[in-house]
């Protein structure tokens, strides 16, 4: 599941690069709401969605508005990892993310620096589809 991609990066640890700079950048769009909002006014680049959403109805609105927009949808297996990697967690002294809150949708909207990790994102999805 977790191949690896250029220079030793796997996908999983190129997309939470991915997220982290576009976290820095206020560039994500998290939840539903936000997220709903981004894909219909086209301002999306890259659509992350859980695979274990307890909705089903929210993952067919999701993938719908990212069909409709071609917008690139990867899946991800977790969305307590998802939270986790949008900063949606408290870190403790050991550096631990505790309290992490679900997650099931996130927009990236800015990527903020053209890095190798968003390279490696885009050539995983041209190449493999959209699951992680």
């Amino acid at each position: 599941m977790e191949e690896v991609a250029n220079q030793g990066m796997s996908i999983k640890d190129a997309l939470k690069e991915v997220l982290k700079n576009a976290l820095i950048h206020d560039g994500l769009a998290k939840g539903l709401r936000e997220g709903v909002k981004a894909l219909d006014k086209r301002q999306a680049l890259l659509c992350v969605l859980a695979k274990n959403c307890s909705e089903a109805n929210y993952i067919r609105l999701v993938e719908a508005l990212c069909n409709e927009h071609q917008i690139k949808l990867l899946k991800v297996e977790d969305k307590d990892e998802l939270g986790e990697w949008v900063g949606l967690c408290k870190i403790d002294k050991e550096g631990k993310p505790r309290k992490v809150v679900k997650c099931s949708c996130v927009v990236v909207k800015d990527i903020g620096v053209d890095s190798e990790a968003w390279t490696v994102v885009q050539e995983y999805i041209k190449s493999k589809g959209a699951n992680i």
